[in-house]
């Protein structure tokens, strides 16, 4: 992220140079994603999810995350642009991105029906987001860190005090991130199986939706180690159920193939063998 404005400036002028920043338009689009999230889950608990507040919320939602994760695409594209450097990998590399996988996927829920648990990830991813940027860039923007004349930064300038409030903010980043991040890749495996289920009972476009996610979550399978983390430990229940001497043994060999099979898919579907991509848990969506 960009510093903040100089704290020598007015406090309008440092709220006019920070509201000028695509960064700034990036946490507004984070800001509006929670207030819609709650609002829609406002309507939701009392039963008023077909109402127009209720579809007009959600819909708005999945247009912030978009234009945040756009905004996000935009600046690397931009950054690569600059520096005269190709990515590696062309497609299979832009395919490859995070980012690019979420903006994709914000595209998928904006413009199919309602599904009240796909807004789920995108509000935590946000919470953090939102929280970071208020720690690093606004609150410093608002009240300056001040100078402390009795301590010293190592290169000699004078040491900084941060506000209470950034620390607790700071805290809670560090204590919980990694929490959330297992509850983000949960909440994405249960939404699949959502899916799954729509597609079962042939509700209509569930199986068109059911192949593009589980394309993104194979890429994120290839990529994150809380996502491999959650389905592990899927398997490993499912495989104690399995080990129960009550399970007709038709079905412990069913679940034993589908294993097979899924191991076999993903080995040939791995993004990384042919985009040389990262590595998991190496990099987390904007």
């Amino acid at each position: 992220m960009a510093p903040p404005p100089p704290a020598s400036m007015p406090l309008g002028q440092r709220m006019m140079q920070l509201a000028q920043t695509l960064q700034f338009g990036w946490f507004v689009g984070h800001l509006t994603l929670l207030f819609c999230t709650l609002r829609y889950g406002l309507s939701y608990v009392t039963f008023h999810s077909a109402s127009r507040w209720a579809r007009f919320s959600y819909r708005t939602a999945f247009v912030s995350a978009a234009a945040t994760y756009g905004i996000v695409v935009y600046k690397a594209y931009r950054a690569r642009a600059r520096s005269g450097s190709r990515q590696q990998g062309g497609a299979l590399a832009l395919v490859g991105d995070e980012n690019v996988q979420y903006l994709a996927m914000a595209l998928v829920w904006l413009f199919s029906r309602q599904i009240p648990l796909a807004l789920l990830p995108f509000t935590v991813y946000s919470v953090f987001h939102v929280a970071t940027y208020t720690r690093t860039n606004l609150l410093p923007t608002l009240q300056p860190p001040q100078q402390s004349a009795a301590t010293t930064s190592p290169g000699g300038r004078p040491a900084t005090k941060a506000s209470p409030m950034a620390d607790t903010i700071g805290r809670f980043v560090k204590e919980y991130y990694d929490a959330s991040m297992t509850l983000v890749a949960s909440l994405e495996l249960s939404l699949w199986f959502r899916i799954l289920f729509s597609a079962i009972i042939f509700t209509k476009g569930s199986w068109i939706l059911l192949a593009i996610y589980t394309v993104f979550i194979r890429a994120r399978y290839s990529q994150s180690s809380f996502v491999q983390g959650a389905v592990g430990q899927f398997t490993r229940r499912v495989d104690a159920l399995m080990a129960n001497q009550s399970t007709p043994p038709a079905v412990r060999q069913g679940w034993e193939s589908l294993k097979g099979m899924s191991r076999r898919a993903a080995d040939q579907t791995d993004i990384n063998r042919f985009a040389g991509g990262q590595q998991p848990g190496m990099k987390k969506a904007q």
